[in-house]
């Protein structure tokens, strides 16, 4: 793994406020944490080698991590909405649609039931179908497709029916 590649990693972390990434790929581990911003950030790279290679395979150093800005401008938030939130049941990767050339299994307007899926979640190479479990019409699609999404992280929101 290269340097960009860890640096891809990160501004994806603070583009979708993951807090926490580790992977681990043939003897080579990477796990890198994200604080409030009041900390710098833990970058933590190792690489192990198998026991059979005769020298290491250097790695580069990590950046050190950007100052925080001394002010923060107030980003004003979108109303808030009453309205229930179909949330993602796991950690993965979301999509809109069953395959890249396919519809979206819904769109903002849609009238949705308890068995309509709504997306697919994709973890650790599994397509899993996500349903609405609940009867209504999509009033907002919260997440972006191909966007990673946490446990509890809502997808959706629903007006009921």
């Amino acid at each position: 793994m290269e340097f960009k590649d860890i640096k891809s990693i990160v501004d994806l972390m603070k583009k979708n406020s993951i807090s926490d990434f580790e992977m681990e790929k043939e003897g080579f581990k990477i796990k890198l944490r994200r604080t409030d911003g009041t900390k710098t950030e833990d970058v933590q790279v190792q690489h192990y080698l198998p026991p059979t290679s005769a020298a290491p395979i250097p790695m580069p150093a990590a950046a050190p991590a950007a100052p925080a800005p001394a002010a923060a401008t107030p980003v004003e938030e979108p109303a808030a909405s009453n309205d229930p939130e179909i949330k993602s049941p796991m950690i993965g990767t979301f999509y809109r649609a069953p395959s890249p050339e396919s519809d979206s299994y819904v769109e903002i307007g849609d009238h949705v039931t308890a068995d309509t899926v709504v997306c697919i979640v994709e973890a650790m190479k599994v397509m899993n179908e996500i349903k609405a479990e609940m009867s209504g019409v999509i009033t907002e699609i919260l997440v972006e497709n191909g966007n990673p999404v946490e446990f509890g992280q809502p997808l959706y929101r629903v007006r009921p029916a």
